[in-house]
């Protein structure tokens, strides 16, 4: 299988916030790393998908260094929930990840690894 890697360090403003976005990406979510270097903790995580909005990892209240494998949940033909769950696929979107809570002047780093 072929993997690929793609860091960003996200640096918060004054007020303890930030917005970045990680280059278009293609394949399977497999994992996002969060590499804690100086945010506050408490330290507020929304990261989606730049067009669709999807949502790929949203924490609050976030105080260490974490790996997390995003799903997302299948529905069958009919529209309904299936217990499937499988990685969340990306179609050369950009990833948006937006920091609250950061403490003033703070940086944390973000791993994405697809498939």
């Amino acid at each position: 299988m072929f993997m690929h890697s793609t860091s960003i360090t996200v640096t918060t403003n004054a007020s303890g916030a930030a917005t970045a976005y990680v280059q278009a990406i293609n394949g399977p979510i497999l994992a996002i790393s969060y590499v804690k270097s100086d945010y506050a903790n408490g330290v507020d995580f929304t990261i989606t998908l730049e067009d669709s909005g999807q949502t790929i990892w949203q924490e609050e209240n976030v105080n260490a260094s974490k790996v997390v494998r995003p799903r997302a949940v299948v529905q069958g033909t009919g529209g309904t929930n299936l217990i499937d769950v499988e990685p969340i696929y990306v179609c050369y979107e950009r990833v948006k990840i937006v920091i609250a809570a950061g403490g003033a002047t703070k940086s944390g780093t973000f791993i994405i690894q697809t498939g």
